[in-house]
């Protein structure tokens, strides 16, 4: 399957710091789509899982190939615990597996990991992995590509507010000072620009709770394949469609 896999994103010659396809700064991906790959197939979903881990190997490649500086994947949100516990197990294991053998790789691809998420009450071990990663790839300067990991972006516009309530109740910080640079200052996503295009799988319509804040201005595209089929080619589409369209920000 990882064969199969890598070769639907055979790799492009690197730019060597080539200006990225549309002037793209930030992509954000909705990977959607697993459970209902292993249905059409009559496989149990922990096999859509496993061929979508080998789906965003691909992805991560391919953007760090193409110089877009930024990515997020939504791979875990704070709902999910709420699925039976088995397919949480599952996912969890596929996390310690992504991190073991991807991790050497992704460094020495100049990849820097960014995890975005709350970490209080996961297990131990998992956090350990999280900032492994974190730590081994901090300096790297090539693609960026933060893990939404236990994320829900409800709970992290809460928890910039409480720490902004906090600042302001102990006087180290004025309301009046409160700004939308401010807020984002906060988020977790704090120094990475805003994403230009969110992109979801499967042919669902909506955010499901990633980066409310942060969306504002972004271009959305939701492809109906479904994300252990995506593709070079399905990848290509969404941003050529990107670049069809035309960004005013609310101005003319």
């Amino acid at each position: 399957m990882e064969n199969a896999a890598r070769a639907q994103f055979d790799p492009v010659p690197a730019k060597g710091g080539g200006a990225a396809p549309f002037g793209l700064k930030h992509v954000g991906i909705i990977m959607d789509g697993n459970g209902r790959w292993a249905k059409q197939r009559g496989l149990p979903r922990a096999f859509g899982h496993r061929a979508g881990v080998e789906t965003l190997r691909g992805v991560v490649r391919t953007f760090s190939d193409l110089n877009i500086p930024y990515l997020t994947v939504y791979s875990f949100s704070s709902e999910n615990w709420a699925r039976p516990a088995s397919e949480v197990a599952e996912l969890m294991s596929l996390l310690r597996l992504f991190i073991r053998s991807d991790l050497a790789d992704l460094n020495a691809r100049n990849v820097r990991i960014k995890v975005i998420g709350e970490r209080a009450g996961l297990q131990p071990d998992i956090v350990a992995l999280l900032n492994e990663a974190e730590d081994k790839t901090r300096t790297n300067t090539g693609l960026t590509f933060a893990v939404a990991f236990n994320y829900g972006a409800r709970h992290e516009l809460v928890m910039a507010a409480r720490r902004l309530a906090e600042l302001a109740r102990t006087g180290r910080l004025e309301p009046c000072d409160i700004s939308e640079a401010r807020i984002s200052a906060e988020l977790t996503t704090a120094g990475m620009p805003d994403p230009d295009l969110i992109i979801r799988t499967s042919g669902e319509q909506r955010l499901s709770n990633f980066l409310m804040w942060q969306a504002a201005y972004a271009e959305f595209v939701f492809t109906p394949v479904l994300w252990p089929d995506f593709d070079r080619a399905a990848l290509e589409t969404c941003l050529t469609e990107f670049g069809a369209r035309t960004r005013r920000f609310g101005g003319l």
